[in-house]
């Protein structure tokens, strides 16, 4: 058993050394020189502007939270798709209802402007 397993954790082993030892050797012989450039915040080449903790619109959560709900529920539909043949009629309807009830909540949330990034007067604060 253990010759088995012998090559995975000598591969482990001498990963992990040679991650140290490189890491060791560039903390090591490696200049730090703290400079103002150095120590600013880096915003993909732009100059920074305010602070970091500045307070953010909550369209942002929202249009992230709605992207993840309708992701992972359209993810359902793979599984669906693997097996549609075995489901037969069944799981045609059911994939219709579950369909159904996502377009649904689709429509409820354009009806209600969740997805307008436009900001409107009561929604400034």
């Amino acid at each position: 058993m253990w010759e088995v397993y012998f090559p995975m954790f000598l591969l482990i082993f001498v990963v992990t050394i040679v991650a140290l030892l490189i890491i060791g050797l560039s903390w090591i012989f490696g200049k730090r020189i703290p400079t103002k450039e150095k120590l600013s915040t880096y915003e993909c080449g732009n100059v920074p502007i305010g602070d970091a903790r500045g307070r953010f619109p909550i369209k942002f959560y929202l249009i992230a939270i709605l992207f993840i709900i309708f992701d992972i529920e359209v993810v359902f539909l793979y599984p669906w798709a693997v097996v549609y043949k075995k489901l037969a009629i069944f799981g045609l309807i059911e994939m219709g209802i579950f369909l159904l009830i996502l377009l649904a909540g689709y429509f409820y949330i354009i009806k209600k402007g969740a997805l307008k990034w436009e900001e409107r007067e009561e929604d400034t604060i």
